[in-house]
């Protein structure tokens, strides 16, 4: 059983920070390429940034210049480094992976529960 959790999000006002953190953990032999998402309401869940296992990373048009993805591989951790925050952040952030556990020879796509991050204008 594989688990991701996420922590960090909160209210904060326009033009704050914000780090999210997302901890991989259970029956994990590899750990591929780690995201986050997003999904404001009444909108579909798009993609915000990732990172390979390698550290190369990609960003979503808005967010470039104001979040940094990051990871720690040896704790299976993912983070988001938010700054400059605006009311159009506001949204659920979900943390997804691809795992490989040690009985499969390819990866699947797990997600966290969700963290709510609000931005105040």
């Amino acid at each position: 059983q594989v688990q991701l959790v996420e922590s960090g999000g909160g209210l904060v006002q326009a033009g704050g920070s914000l780090r999210l953190s997302c901890a991989a953990s259970g029956n994990i032999f590899s750990v591929n390429t780690m995201g986050w998402y997003r999904q404001a309401p009444g909108k579909q869940r798009e993609l915000v940034a990732f990172i390979t296992s390698g550290g190369s990373t990609n960003y979503e048009d808005s967010v470039k210049g104001r979040f940094t993805i990051s990871r720690d591989n040896a704790k299976n951790t993912v983070f988001l480094q938010m700054n400059s925050l605006k009311p159009e952040d506001t949204a659920v952030y979900y943390c997804n992976a691809d795992i490989i556990s040690p009985v499969s020879r390819y990866p699947r796509a797990y997600w966290g529960r969700g963290t709510q991050v609000t931005v105040s204008s």
